[in-house]
């Protein structure tokens, strides 16, 4: 596995740079932010990689950051999704607020990604929950102090339904900005999480 490339910045395409690295230059697909921050050729860069190995071809997929590349393996693990749907989901915006569109159910958000559809965003949301690391996020219903009095109530009730603390934060961090401020509701919405209602 090559897990790092550092060298000189040759080129660069809409979707790829061309470093050199002992005298071999090679083709590495990215992100467009991470591109677009790469600098002027002939600089220093550094990128960490993925190597994706198939029957035909070897491709190297570069990031700013380990988390980024993180993101990107378990964006592969979904159904349905290839590289260039991972890197499109990458390019979109900050890679908190893609996590954050992911763990809180965002159909909207990542059905504008393009090549993204609402099936897909479906399957995205599905198939990653729990799996998304969630700390560093804000949660988007902590806002006002009564949203975050309904969470700590919230976390309250389902520690005693079972879950660990970790778990019922998880569940609070998913609930949808627009979530009503019924704690009844509220719980549904996060035993929904769980699979559970």
């Amino acid at each position: 596995m090559i897990a790092s490339i550092r060298g000189i910045l040759l080129a660069t395409g809409l979707d790829y740079a061309v470093i050199e690295t002992g005298g071999v230059g090679f083709q590495i697909f990215a992100p467009r932010p991470v591109l677009g921050a790469l600098g002027a050729f002939g600089d220093a860069v550094h990128l960490y990689t993925h190597l994706l190995v198939r029957e035909d071809a070897l491709t190297l997929y570069g990031f700013a950051t380990t988390e980024q590349r993180q993101l990107f393996e378990t964006l592969l693990s979904v159904s349905g999704v290839g590289p260039k749907v991972a890197l499109s989901l990458l390019s979109s915006g900050p890679i908190d607020e893609l996590r954050a569109a992911i763990a809180g159910g965002d159909i909207a958000r990542l059905s504008r990604v393009p090549g993204i559809g609402k099936k897909t965003a479906e399957r995205l949301v599905l198939e990653l929950k729990g799996k998304i690391d969630l700390r560093g996020l804000p949660t988007p219903s902590a806002a006002t102090p009564a949203a975050a009095a309904a969470n700590a109530e919230l976390a309250e009730m389902l520690s005693s339904l079972g879950f660990s603390t970790g778990e019922a934060n998880a569940a609070i961090a998913a609930l949808p900005a627009d979530a009503p401020p019924s704690l009844e509701e509220r719980l549904r919405l996060a035993l929904r999480y769980f699979g559970g209602a």
